[in-house]
């Protein structure tokens, strides 16, 4: 269902916000993203707090990464197949009474293994916002070039909540009480998330629709078949390593200072210069394709990475935490980019759920890794994670590009992605 929006040779943020029913999904969608960005931080700072050790608190949060990793494509095909709505409400139930339960144990002095069992189905229920969201530009605006912008738009907004989302947890935490920031979290993800849902008129076709209604006739097949989205599920994997090990690094760094408030200006640092570059990415009229963007901007980041553990000061970790940020926003909105070009139209929100569950996996074995090297060796070693991480990413990258070529080139500009300059071929 093609949009009738006018485009034009540079068509930008304004005019894609000007797409009819854009805003009905988008605001309530904002508010029930916050899980990602508030969930994993406001564990570790209620879990430290209530243990005294940042290797526990990373473990509680890594089996809530893990989990919603593994259940996040399943939810992903149960959309695709039976309406987002029928997914999500369902969904934020469970995790509000999940979430819920957790605070609950961690605050009775619970032993370690009751948090886990918790963490499992609060994890598992995190709703996809963020690729449903995707998947209802996608349909949307099928065969038009706002494409690459809704992308770049949508990793702003992500950006933009990963700046709101632990600045805001950390707040909560260390100024009213511990579980403040779960409290808070579980709060948003059921209204966002019961008024997303209500938006029915701008879900995506779902079930044998979905299969045939773009004009692909194609059956369904699942997204992580196709070699070249395992390769970005690697990329997102060494992202969700830099996330997770920054956001207890620089957790263990602030407390070994003696000032934990400041956790929350240097992770809104970082967060703010992904936002930035990610803003950014929306207005360039790029002159190389998206393929080599990714490579180009994966290495970037790896070398940003490398230094984060020199970094002995705020100030200094402050300026590298910035870089980091701004070398982020580029390899997650041209894998996004990439990955639309890979995917039959049966498979989206499956696939923006595969590339969502990477970063929250690699997140989730980040901030384990992390949190145990904080524990034994000082804050500064946890910053070796994302330097080893977007390392290893990196290499696969390399190696396996060729299998992020497009499906066909036809599709690549019905899809609007080559707009600008031909990329089915870098």
């Amino acid at each position: 269902m093609a949009s009738t929006v006018i485009t034009d040779k540079r068509p930008g943020y304004g005019r894609l916000l000007r797409t009819p029913g854009a805003l009905s999904f988008l605001l309530p969608g904002f508010a029930a993203r916050q899980p990602f960005a508030m969930l994993t931080i406001g564990i570790v700072l209620l879990v430290q707090h209530t243990t005294g050790s940042f290797g526990s608190a990373g473990a509680v949060a890594a089996v809530t990464g893990v989990s919603m990793a593994l259940f996040a494509p399943q939810s992903g095909k149960l959309a695709d197949r039976f309406g987002q709505r029928a997914v999500l409400i369902p969904g934020v139930l469970v995790h509000t009474a999940s979430v819920s339960l957790l605070v609950a144990l961690a605050l009775s002095g619970a032993p370690l293994w009751a948090l886990f069992l918790a963490a499992v189905p609060s994890g598992a229920s995190v709703p996809q916002v963020g690729p449903m969201v995707r998947a209802r530009w996608a349909a949307k605006l099928d065969g038009t070039p706002l494409m690459p912008t809704a992308a770049a738009f949508e990793s702003v907004t992500d950006e933009f909540t990963f700046v709101v989302g632990p600045v805001l947890a950390t707040a909560l935490c260390t100024g009213i009480h511990p579980a403040a920031g779960l409290i808070a979290e579980a709060a948003l993800t059921l209204v966002g998330g019961l008024f997303f849902a209500a938006q029915r008129a701008t879900q995506p076709a779902y079930g044998l629709t979905a299969a045939t209604g773009h004009g692909s006739g194609e059956p369904h097949r699942s997204a992580l078949s196709i070699p070249g989205v395992r390769v970005l599920v690697v990329a997102f994997l060494g992202i969700g390593s830099v996330f997770g090990g920054m956001q207890v690094s620089l957790t263990a760094f602030t407390e070994e200072i003696g000032n934990p408030g400041a956790n929350g200006l240097l992770y809104g640092i970082f967060a703010a210069g992904n936002m930035l570059a990610g803003i950014a990415m929306g207005a360039i009229a790029w002159k190389t394709g998206p393929r080599r963007r990714l490579i180009l901007g994966y290495a970037g980041l790896t070398v940003a990475a490398s230094l984060l553990w020199t970094a002995h000061s705020m100030l200094l970790l402050g300026a590298l935490g910035l870089v980091v940020g701004l070398c982020i926003a580029p390899a997650l909105i041209t894998g996004y980019t990439i990955v639309e070009t890979l995917i039959p139209a049966s498979a989206r929100t499956e696939a923006f759920t595969w590339l969502t569950g990477a970063v929250a996996l690699g997140q989730a074995a980040a901030v384990t890794v992390a949190g145990r090297l904080a524990d034994a060796h000082g804050a500064s070693t946890g910053f070796l994670v994302p330097m080893a991480g977007t390392a290893l990413a990196l290499t696969t990258l390399l190696a396996l590009r060729s299998r992020l070529r497009p499906r066909e080139a036809s599709r690549v500009a019905a899809r609007g992605i080559g707009h600008r300059v031909p990329v089915a071929v870098d």
